[in-house]
Order: C-alpha cells, then structure tokens, then sequence
C-alpha cells in the first residue's frame, strides 16, 4: 500500500467510558479522521450518559456489541470476563465486517489479536498502557512488584498473565504511551522481542483553547470567583485524590492567605463500579475528618443520582466533587482565570494525559516525582520549569502549592506560556495522528500475516476461558 493511501481502520476498546485510556482512543481515531483515514470504534460498553461527546453525538462510528457475559461475579473474576467479552466482540466484527478494514489498531485486552491475524489476515497494532499483570497486583513500584498478593490470586492470575504476554507477542507492532511504559513492559513480558515504540497521546488543542460560554448553565455550575486547584481524575483509589485533600488541608492550615482557595476534583464516576463507589466515600469522609465544607454534583442533564452524603454544603464549598463533567465543564475550569494550578496525585501513572492538559490551557502542574509525568512536565531548570515534581507526601506538597499560589504575575505568565509551547509542541493531536498514521502504514506495508504458532496461541485462550468457566459452574470465585 502506497505511504499516502487512506487507511480503513478498526479500533478495538473494551469499555468507551471516561479515562485517560479512552481518551486517548477518541483522539486518536479523531486525529486519523482528518488525516482522511476512514475508523470505525468497537466496543463492549458504551453508556452515552458516561461517554465523552464525540463518542455520542455522531462525531465518530461507534459500534456498541452488548455481550451476553456480565462484567464479574460478585466482584470477582474481572480479567478473566474482560477476556471473554472482548472474544465475543471479535467473533461480530470478524462475522460482520472485519474483511473492510485495512488494520486493526487494539489497546488495553491482547486477547483478541491472534484470532484478528489469524482469521482476517490483516495485521494488528497494540497500543500498551500498561500491562495488566502490574495493574492487577496493586500499587506498581519500578524495579519490584507488589508482593502482598495472596496465594490464591496469584494462581489465579498466572494463566491470565501468560495469556496477556503470549497475546501481547502476536502483535505486528507495539506502541506504548511513555518510555515508562515501554521500559517496564520490556522488563516484565521476558518473551517479548518486539521494540516498542512510544507514541505519546495526544490532545486535541483547539478543543482546550476554544472559547466557552460562560453563560452555560453547567459551567456557571462549577466556575467560581475563588482560587481553584484543580485535579481531573477518575475516582479511583489507584489515582490517590486522597493526597490533594490532605495536602490542601495542610495548606489551608498553614496560610492565612489561601483562606479564598478552593479544589476541585472533577472525573469519571460509574455507579457499577465498587471501586468508585468507595473511593467518593472516602475522599467525603476525608473532607469530613479535616474540617473541610464539601458539595458533590453531577451536569445537570445527567441522569447518574449523586451518592447521598450527610451535611453537604450547597454554596462554595472548600471542596467540590465534580462527578462525569462535560467537554465545556472541563474547558471552563481549565480555562478559568480563577484555576491556579493543575495537581496530578497517581504516582507510577503509565502516562497522565491530565498535565498536558493543563499545560496547554497554561496552568502550573503539580504531579508525583514518578512514572510519565517526568517526560511530559520540566521541573528543573527553573528557568524551563513548566511544572513541579515532588513525591507525594502531603507536607511535601502543601508546600509546593502555597509557592504555586503565591507565585509573581510576571513568573505565572512566563511558565504558562513555556507549558503552553511544550505541550503544543510535543503533545498535539495532530502529532499523534501523523505518528499513528506512520506505523498504522508501515504495519499494512509489510503484507501477508503468516499464521504459524497461532493455532497454538488461539487453543491456549480458548482453554483457559473454557477451564475457568468450568470453576465457576462449580462455585469456584476467586
């Protein structure tokens, strides 16, 4: 295929939700599009009253395969169902209309790509974010695993995690969002020969820097004359929120001229998720513990019932809980002169597209000393600073913060314009396209699969899925 034919590809996500991962999903099939490149989104799980706009409002194709398999069974088993569904995702697209499509493009779930390459003949492009052997065993610190995992977990997960390296094997080219990524997942898939590339997630600019409508029921909603800091994030206890409340806290505590600063955590909510569930209980129980007036809210055209919490406050609260905010609320609190700082709590994140987000709309970041955040914000020199990078200790970062918001005009204006061109620079869309748009090329270029040791791999999958349904059935649930 020539360099600058038209691509029609297929993109393979299991859950089109609200996250950095789907996010990323979305801007980069945005990004092929106006490239010219025809691509069309599968997917297991598409709720458009959790989605992101362009996901729903025709923007882009989104093919929504309901599978007849639930998400877990009494909270357990999650990766082994995830394997399943997105096999039952396949099995459509490759019934119906795999045979259009020039090449696959599949991130999060492996599973699939054996039977793509296997059975459709077109070759397959993995994007890692992270492997999900790590992710599985909680908190990922580089160079060592978490070894409080039980026995039984861990015999539960050795096939899973064999199944996501031998699958991760079978693909024609590997991307990874950090050179983070791409050096832990070196280092714990052994059997991988492939060279990762990194390709960095990108955003789209003028989504960040358009104007908004200030009159907009939903951003009169959460904008505010007060000081904000501002987190987006998932409520997931993983993204550790808990660390801006407590280093706010301390702030609040330490400097009578922060008594007008207020922090916002806004991001993605989901009701079926236990996860969720606790995490908001316990960042409100924290607000609670540390003396801090607190509201939570959704859009209000969501139909998402925010969680009932004693004594919430209606008017300017220290703390406001934004669950499932809209493209403009998001535009509006960054885009705010009021928001001061952008404060990015996970440490080891595998990427972070929430510090370029507010690097392109100017905004100082505070982000953990750890994982991709240190490629994607400068610290040192000060001269080139666009960000801070500190270990998340709460006394460390109340400090950070009181400097941010007492920072000079004249050096507010100077780091914002630096984060500005750094992100534009290194983190626009359009760059991710063009890189995408290159290897998704050279992938068709290198012609005919060979389906040699596929059978092998595809026979593993289906036993192992086979054989842990056979546990269930016998009331086995790890």
């Amino acid at each position: 295929m020539a360099k600058n034919s038209k691509l029609r590809v297929a993109f393979i996500h299991p859950d089109l939700g609200i996250g950095g991962a789907e996010r990323l999903v979305v801007d980069a099939a945005l990004g092929l599009q106006s490239l010219g490149h025809s691509v069309d989104i599968y997917t297991s799980h598409h709720d458009p009253n959790h989605c992101f706009d362009e996901t729903r409002d025709g923007t882009l194709r989104v093919h929504h395969v309901i599978p007849p398999l639930p998400r877990s069974i009494q909270g357990k088993l999650h990766i082994m169902f995830a394997h399943a569904r997105q096999l039952h995702l396949t099995i459509h697209l490759m019934r119906t209309s795999a045979h259009q499509y020039d090449v696959f493009f599949v991130d999060q779930l492996s599973t699939c790509i054996p039977f793509l390459r296997m059975f459709c003949g077109k070759r397959v492009v993995f994007y890692c974010h992270f492997p999900d052997k790590l992710l599985a065993n909680g908190a990922f610190v580089e160079g060592r695993r978490n070894i409080n995992v039980s026995i039984l977990k861990s015999i539960y997960r050795f096939p899973m995690d064999w199944l996501e390296e031998v699958t991760t094997r079978q693909s024609d080219t590997i991307l990874a969002n950090s050179k983070f990524t791409a050096r832990v997942t070196k280092s714990h898939f052994s059997s991988l020969r492939h060279q990762l590339k990194v390709v960095y997630p990108g955003i789209n600019i003028e989504a960040y820097i358009s104007p908004v409508d200030s009159l907009d029921p939903d951003i009169v909603q959460v904008v505010s004359q007060r000081r904000t800091l501002l987190s987006l994030n998932r409520f997931e206890m993983k993204k550790n929120a808990a660390l801006a409340i407590e280093a706010f806290a301390i702030l609040r505590n330490k400097d009578s001229n922060t008594s007008d600063v207020r922090l916002v955590l806004a991001g993605g909510y989901d009701p079926r998720l236990e996860d969720n569930i606790r995490t908001l209980k316990s960042l409100v129980e924290l607000a609670q513990f540390s003396g801090l007036t607190y509201n939570v809210i959704t859009p209000l055209q969501s139909r998402v019932a925010v969680p009932s919490f004693p004594k919430i406050t209606l008017n300017e609260p220290d703390i406001l809980f934004l669950l499932n905010f809209t493209t403009a609320q998001r535009s509006g609190l960054l885009q705010a002169q009021s928001t001061v700082a952008l404060l990015y709590t996970p440490a080891n994140e595998h990427f972070g597209i929430g510090p370029v987000e507010g690097m392109i709309c100017g905004l100082p970041i505070l982000a953990c000393d750890s994982g991709g955040p240190t490629e994607s914000i400068v610290d040192q020199p000060v001269d080139q600073r666009t960000g801070w990078l500190y270990r998340p200790e709460p006394s460390v970062w109340a400090q950070a913060l009181e400097e941010i918001c007492n920072l000079s005009e004249k050096d507010r204006k100077a780091l914002s314009q630096r984060a500005r061109d750094r992100a534009q620079r290194m983190f626009g869309m359009e760059t991710m396209a063009k890189s995408l748009e290159e290897v998704l090329q050279e992938a068709v270029s290198m012609g005919p699969v060979s389906r040699t040791g596929m059978w092998f791999v595809m026979f593993a999958v289906l036993g192992l899925l086979v054989a842990f349904s056979v546990w269930i059935v016998f009331g086995v649930a790890l």
